[in-house]
Parts: structure tokens; sequence; C-alpha cells
């Protein structure tokens, strides 16, 4: 009996088959959960996991027995379960996430209803002659946006965004172009948003408007630049109170010296009635005087040559506007007006408009114009015929009651519902303008007349911006718009899906037709025959017609349209051309040159994630925001920091924004702001500094001096590029900077790229070393000349308006001793070298700075400008306002809260922009070591250079201080200190 039992009592002998121990049974019933079929029992068994071959007197130990089947058991492998203690998670935190869909655009629901006939969208734009492709662009507030909601208006049916708003919020701009969250938030356009609109001129002729809404704040310039390199014309849109400010210059500028037309929307006309209060005949003046200030900038830009891009009112490339009233005009379309009016008299309405403006006068009683305000009671025409009517509407409509002001407008052919009559003076004054003025017909005649057709816009396109020959198949396909030629795409914006996942493309197609499905070539910005490497191969997945708010899908867009395209976004950074497969004739494919920004990038900070682990997650966030800004650069430092570089405050607050919360969805770390410096020089080498290969078989001799003013800026602009042929690049030294023949003809490089501001020149002569022998290293010089360039020896920033020449170079005979791995790192320590010994110096750069504000204001810029190491250069009163507008310089290290600063000092009425202007040597020697830095004392002027120096070497984490000595042969430096030069 003994042996049955073990010695704590448990049953050990041979179980009998009808009775199975309590334990045993329990670990069975588990299993009975399935169902009672005989079929099923096994495969339950086996989840189970019992294994039938063990002794049946087996212990089961309590934590091991299964009561029920686990999760994975009932929902199967398919399905994630996952189990956790509930002490680990809070209690909003589900144990499974459910999937989000999450937006980050404003978008519609579905396609809203239009006026038009999307299926006659579609058709218009096989028609290229009844196609216009402009941009809106201007100053911050000047009314762009506002403008493009008048013309959404006119072809939308909004009625919906008018029911959901109440209370103040009905008083608020729709701004339907404005998408991103933060345009939302801070009332302000940061992206160009396309809309393709089909709008009716004066005669009743539909066009299709390809219209693209332009950001007015200049740190956004770049969505500026990028958007004007598809577009046919401009729409310059100027608040005739303001006038012409920074951002309306450089648009100026930028579309003058592109080609590109221009005519002017002359907006917020309301406020010279409502806010300044000024006299008609005062209000013409005022009017005329910004027109000629528009005029003034266009003949600054090409002296001489300004006329053919000249605005006014009676060549009928000038609208007159108001955007938040919903109501526009050109002289053209007001004599139409009147023509209406009077339909039984007999008179040419457009010889008519022709003397609305200028010196032209009308008197009343003898009913007739003339030159000279010769009769008492004449005044001029466009007063008498277009202003005092404006005025008399606006001040009746606003002075008198409901009965009265009904009979007042019903003889205008004006009728309002008592409902409306009643309503508050900003909807009822809006009602009457719009009633009074009609459809925007007239701003599209000015469109048609005065900006080309894709057809003919193409022409000055393909001369400006390609980069192949026009007089190939392709270059004539593109030439005559042709939808059934070749695939070519020019890409310069990129917008991001709702969710922030991907990318579509947005570009203009210049020949063939875009469709869905299609195999295509995208090729990046540095693409070349030579060098194919920049090139993909992808297929468009998606085409749409791009419309800010909602994307039409269709079938193909033809050629001249503009295009959003899904599916090839991959490898495009910045631009890109996107080409068919195969070109008829098997011809080379060419790309479209990088988009030209109006400045540079040169505000910077440092980013890092606050949990390290989530550095890949940071990374995949930064090369979103690549794609998704213009002029964004990002970076990593040779100390391993990620840098990004922006163009001011809140463009970088705005990056970062996108960064956090849509791109990278997480928290990272962000540095104190710095900017860029760069180094260059001021005197040409003391002494001819020489080089030693490592072999020591191979010996380089250079010179640096400073370039002649001018030159940098000619590079920059594109005026000479090294890739011309040689003898055009030295005709160009030749006649403008004096150089010589033989100078002007052996320049080897502009470095770092290809339009920096740095030349290597190669000055030895034909005796002294072999031509073939120097044509065999030419390239690695060159090599070694750019990687120093690109990283100075002060403080590892780009050399900047520094001529390199070569004066001595000694070769080894054979080819295997002069390599690249030779002759580079030694053709860059002859740079430094030479460099440091032709007193080198630190270059900043620096903000243009532009006040608007009421005269108290000025007094505060003065002074807060002084503490900042800046300066005004100039004050004036805007005409006809109380305004003044200050213009100075500020140093962008010390512009960080600047604009916050100068609020505070003019208690929030001053607006300012502070906008990259020139980099400035900063005062001081950086190499002089006699300086002595204290700690959390600023550093006096004289060492300001030097201050700058140490910290940003301390940033970089490179050694304290910097000497020529480094980069010096041995010999060289003992007879340079022996000599007292060192």
């Amino acid at each position: 009996m003994d042996d049955l039992y073990d010695e704590f009592g448990n049953y050990i002998g041979e179980a009998d088959e009808d009775s199975q121990p309590d334990d045993q049974q329990g670990a069975f019933d588990g299993a009975q959960y399935l169902d009672n079929d005989d079929e099923d029992q096994e495969p339950a068994q086996e989840l189970m996991e019992v294994d039938d071959e063990a002794p049946s007197n087996a212990v089961v130990l309590h934590e091991d027995k299964q009561y029920y089947p686990s999760a994975s058991q009932i929902y199967g492998p398919d399905v994630e379960t996952l189990v956790q203690e509930e002490d680990t998670q809070t209690l909003q935190q589900p144990i499974v996430q459910p999937i989000e869909h999450k937006k980050f655009t404003v978008e519609e629901d579905d396609l809203p209803p239009v006026t038009f006939d999307r299926g006659f969208l579609t058709d218009l734009m096989n028609f290229p002659e009844q196609i216009r492709n402009i941009a809106l662009c201007g100053h911050l507030h000047h009314g762009k946006t506002a403008l493009m909601d008048m013309l959404i208006s006119q072809t939308h049916d909004l009625s919906k965004y008018a029911e959901t708003k109440e209370g103040r919020a009905r008083d608020d701009h729709l701004r339907y172009t404005d998408t991103h969250a933060l345009e939302r938030e801070r009332g302000l356009s940061l992206k160009a948003s396309p809309m393709s609109l089909v709008m009716q001129g004066t005669k009743g002729k539909s066009q299709l408007l390809n219209i693209v809404d332009t950001p007015g704040h200049v740190n956004f310039a770049d969505e500026v630049a990028a958007s004007l390199r598809l577009v046919d014309g401009v729409v310059l849109v100027v608040d005739v109170v303001e006038g012409v400010q920074v951002q309306t210059e450089m648009v100026i500028k930028h579309a003058v010296l592109s080609g590109l037309p221009l005519v002017l929307m002359v907006n917020k006309m309301d406020r010279l009635v409502l806010e300044l209060k000024l006299p008609p005949a005062d209000a013409y003046f005022k009017l005329k005087h910004v027109i000629e200030e528009v005029n003034t900038h266009i003949e600054n830009v090409i002296p001489g040559r300004g006329e053919a891009f000249r605005v006014s009112p009676e060549k009928g490339n000038v609208a007159f506007s108001c955007g938040s009233m919903g109501w526009s005009f050109t002289l053209p379309s007001f004599t139409k007006m009147y023509a209406e009016s009077y339909p039984n008299s007999q008179f040419d309405a457009t010889e008519f408009s022709r003397r609305l403006w200028g010196d032209i006068y009308f008197n009343p009683t003898s009913r007739k114009f003339t030159r000279k305000a010769l009769e008492e009671g004449s005044e001029r025409a466009f007063v008498h015929f277009v202003l005092e009517p404006i005025y008399k509407l606006y001040s009746h409509t606003l002075s008198e009651s409901p009965g009265d002001l009904a009979e007042t407008l019903k003889s205008l052919g004006i009728h309002l519902k008592p409902a409306q009559l009643k309503s508050n003076a900003k909807d009822l004054l809006k009602v009457a303008c719009e009633q009074f003025f009609g459809p925007s017909s007239g701003f599209v005649d000015m469109i048609v007349e005065h900006i080309p057709s894709p057809q003919r816009g193409a022409k000055r396109m393909l001369e400006h911006d390609y980069t192949g020959p026009m007089d190939s198949k392709t270059g004539e396909s593109m030439l005559e718009c042709n939808s059934d030629g070749p695939l070519i795409v020019h890409v310069t914006k990129l917008f991001n899906t709702p969710d922030a996942q991907g990318f579509n493309s947005f570009g203009r197609v210049m020949s063939g037709t875009a469709r869905p499905g299609q195999a295509v070539r995208v090729l990046g910005e540095n693409y070349s025959i030579d060098d194919e490497e920049d090139m993909v191969n992808a297929t468009i997945e998606q085409v749409w017609i791009a419309e800010s708010r909602y994307n039409v899908s269709t079938s193909g867009i033809p050629a001249g349209n503009f295009v959003l395209l899904g599916g090839v976004d991959n490898s495009i950074v910045k631009s890109a051309t996107i080409v068919a497969p195969k070109l008829p004739e098997d011809e080379d494919a060419y790309i479209f040159k990088p988009v030209t920004h109006f400045f540079e990038s040169v505000f910077k900070v440092a980013v890092e994630p606050i949990n390290p682990s989530e550095l890949p997650k940071m990374l995949d966030g930064l090369r979103k925001i690549n794609k998704s800004y213009p002029l964004i650069t990002t970076k990593v430092e040779e100390s391993g920091e990620h840098v990004i570089l922006g163009t001011g405050e809140l463009y970088m607050d705005c990056v970062l924004h996108d960064l956090r919360k849509l791109y990278a969805q997480m928290e990272i770390k962000v540095s104190d702001p710095v900017t860029r410096f760069c180094e260059t020089c001021v005197d040409q080498s003391a002494i001819k500094c020489y080089a030693l290969t490592p072999n020591k078989k191979n010996k380089l001799t250079f010179v640096a001096e400073p370039l002649d003013d001018g030159i940098a800026q000619d590079i920059e602009s594109g005026k000479v590029s090294i890739k011309d042929p040689i003898r055009k690049v030295g005709k160009f030294f030749e006649d403008n900077y004096g150089y010589d023949l033989l100078a002007s003809r052996n320049i080897w490089a502009f470095g770092p790229e290809d339009n920096s501001p740095n030349i290597l020149q190669n000055d030895t002569l034909p005796s002294d070393i072999e031509p073939k022998l120097l044509r065999s290293v030419r390239d690695t010089i060159r090599q070694g000349f750019a990687w120093g360039t690109r990283e100075g020896p002060l403080c590892e920033e780009p050399i900047r308006n520094t001529k390199f020449k070569i004066t001595d170079v000694s070769l080894a005979n054979e080819a295997i001793f002069r390599g690249g791995g030779q002759i580079i790192p030694t053709a860059r320590r002859a740079c430094y070298s030479s460099f440091l010994m032709a007193s080198p110096r630190l270059m900043e750069p620096v903000y243009g700075c532009t006040m608007l504000g009421p005269a108290n204001a000025v007094s505060a810029l003065y002074t807060v400008l002084a503490r900042r190491r800046g300066h005004v250069l100039s004050d004036s009163p805007v005409p006809g306002t109380p305004l003044y507008s200050v213009k100075g310089l500020i140093p962008v290290i010390d512009s960080f809260g600047f604009e916050t600063d100068l609020r505070i000092h003019t208690q929030g009425q001053a607006t300012v922009s502070l906008v990259f202007d020139r980099w400035s040597v900063v005062p001081g020697d950086p190499l002089d070591k006699s300086i002595k830095l204290r700690a959390l004392e600023p550093a006096n002027a004289q060492a300001t250079a030097r201050d700058f120096v140490l910290k940003t070497r301390r940033r970089k984490g490179l050694s304290e201080d910097v000497g020529v000595g480094k980069f010096l042969e041995p010999d060289l430096l003992r007879q340079m200190k022996e000599s007292g030069l060192i």
C-alpha cells in the first residue's frame, strides 16, 4: 500500500481508466470550450498543449493549470493580442491602440458645388489659347488671399461656410487657400496654394485661370520663387495705403529679370474712404503715387528698359479692387458700366476709358474734356467719373436710413431685400458693392490681354530656365505646347498629403499629357548628360487638378496646365524634371535649372531628439521638412549636430512646428539660434605658400587675394558661368574687370559650387611646367580647392570673395605618384596657408530691416537698432498717410527677438520686415591672440570677430585656436619665424 503514494501523499499508483485525478481532469476540462463533437476535441487538446504520452499521474503545478483558453487560442494566430499588467498603463491608454487617420490640412469632404461644369474645365485644358497661368504676389496683409476668396466666391457655392459662423466669426475672412493648421491659427499664408477657375470676361467668353496664391511674409519668399517658375505672368497686389513694401520690391525685381509680364492690382481701395478719409481729388494723387512707385522700382531693375513692363491704367494693366468687399474694376470695365447705363447714347467705351486717367479734365456745364483745368468747376475725369460715384455709394450706404437707402440704391439698379437693408454696415456695404460692380470680368479681361497664354509664354520660359536645345523635337514640342508630344513636366513644389505621410508633386506640363499609370524618368537637380546618377524611374500613380482644399482626379492633364502628381516624389527634394522614358529620335533628356531664390538661408538652429532612440524618426522628419520647404537646408556638422538653416524666426518656428507635429510627431530639443558665417581675406598673401604632398614628390604653390568688387554678385546672379566656353568666360572678365587675356583664359573653377564667389586661377607659365603634365592634375587640384573653400580654416565656414592663384607646380613624372590621394589634401592645405597669410576676416550676414509705423515709433527703432549693432539708413513719411517708413540694417546674429523687442517699444503699432541683404565683414582680426575675452561679458567692437571665431569653434567641437603654423610646411614656417612674419 505504501508504494502507491509518494512522501507528499500524492497517488502514484496505476490510474484507473474511469477515474482520473482531479488535477488532470481540470487540465483537460479547459479544452471542452470548443465543441462537443469528437472531431473538434483533438485540435482543441493540441492547443492546450496536453501531452497524451506523459504518465497520467504527472504533477501539474498550480501556475501551469489552464482552466480557460488563452486569447490567442480564441482569436487565432492572425490577431495581435497583448497581455499586460493593469498598473503598467494609465486607464486612458488602450492596450491595443486603435488605427487613427490623422489629418493636418483643411480640406473639403467632397467636391464643392461650382458655377461651371467640371467637364467644361477639363475640356478647356486642351485649348492653350484660353488658359492663363498667373501668380498673385505682394507684401504681407496686402490682400492676396482676400482677392482669391473673392474669385472663389464668384465660382463656388460657399453658403455652407456662412451658415456655420456666428457672432464675431462672421467677420473673419474665408481664407479658402489657407489650408495649413498654422495658416489658420496665425492669419497669414505660409505656403503657395494653387486654384484652377473658369471665369468669364466682359464679353462672356470663358477663360481657364490657373492661379497660385503666394505668401506675403518675406521669410516665405522661397514659395514665391518656386511659384514664379511655373507661371506666365504676375498679378502684383499692392495695398493703396502702404504702397510698395519689401516683398513687393523683391517680386518686381525677380519678375522683371525673368522677363515675366506684370499687371498691378491696387487693393484695399475702401481704406481711402473709410480710414484715411481722403477727399476724391486727393485720393487720385495717392493712387497715382502708388502706381508711379511701382514703375520706379521696375525702372531701377533695368535702367532705361523699363517701358516694356510699365503699368498704367490707360494701358489697361492696372485694376482697382477691394478684396474684403468683393469688388474690382479696370477703366475699360468701368466705362462698360456707363455704356450699359445709357444704352441709347452712342459713345465708344474704349475711347472714353482712355480719357479717365492723367491730366484730363471734364467740365459738367460744357460737357467737354480738356487737357487743362481752364474753366471753373472743371475736375479730373477720373475723379468725376470713377472716384465720386464710389465715394457716394459708400457714404449713402453707411449714412442713410433703410427706407431712403432702398430708394437711392434702386436708382442704381441695386435691389436689396428688407433683411439685407437692416443688416450691419459691413454686410450691407458688401452686398451693395457686389451688385453695383458685378463679377470680376474686368480683372479677367486684363489678365487675358496682358499676360501671354502658355503657348506664347513657353518661349520665355525655355530661354530662361531650360538647359537643353530648343531646336530639337522635344524643344519644339514644348514651344508649341503640344499635348501629343513627349511628356515633360517641370516640378518646383511638393505638397504633403493630408495625413503628412507622403508628398504629391506640383508642376507644369510643358509637353505631352500626364496620365495615371504612365512610366516616367524623374531627373533631379544634379542630373546632366555626363552624370546620369540623379535619375530615377517611376510610375505616375494619380493625376489631379490642384484646388487647395480639394483635388479633382482626372484621366490626364495636357500641356500648358498645372498638374499635381502622385507617386513620383520619392527622389524629388526641391525641384525636378519629369520626362518620358524615351524621347523622339532618342534625344538626350535635359533638365530645367534649379529655382533661383531671392536670397540665402542664414538663420541656423541645431536639433536633437529628447529620447536618443528616436533619432531615426527625427531624421525621417528632417527629410520630409527638406521636401516641404523650398529654401530649407538640413545637414550634419562635423561635430554630429543636426543643423537646420532657414530664412528667419517665423520661418524656423513653422519648420519646427511641422517637424514636431506633422512629420516626426515627437518632441525635440532645439538649440539657441545662431547664424552662418563666411570667411574672406582683405589683402594679398604675404608670401607664396607652398605645400608638399605626403610622398614629398609634388609641390603646389598658391597665393590668395580678395576678388574685385562686383565679381561675387555677377557669379551668384549667373551673369557668368564656369560651364560657359572658356572664350566667353575670358571675354566677360576682360571686358568688365580688366583681366588680361592670359589670366582670364586660365580661370579653372568657381568654388565650392559652380555659382560660388571664389575663383581658382592658373598663374603658372608654360615655360615653368609642361601644360600636358599640369592638365593631368587639373581636376584633383580643383577638388582640393572646392574642399578648402567649402570649409575654411577659421571655423569651418565657407570661404567667400577670394581668388586663389596657382603660381608654381612641380610634379612627379610617374602618374602613380601624383594621384588624387596625394594632390587633393595638398591643394586644400595650400589654399588654407595662403588664405591665412592674406589677412583673413570673418563675414556675417546682415538683414535689411524695414519698419512701417506711426511717427512716434521711429525713435524706438533707432534705440532698439543701436543696442543690436544695427543702424538706420533712411526714414521718410508714406505720402498721404500718417505712417512712416524706416529702413536700416541689423546683423542676423543680433536680430533674434528683435521684432518682439520693437513691438514692446512701440506698443505693437509698428510692423517690421527682416530680409537677408548682404554679407558684411565683422570688425576685428579673428587671429589676434592679444585679445582677452571675459566670460558673460559682451566683446568690444574690435574683438567681435575673435569672439565669434572662438565660440563657433567651441560649438563645433574644434580645437580652441587656429594658426597658420598648422598648415605650413616646417621649413617655410621656420623661415617665416626667423624673418619675423609670424
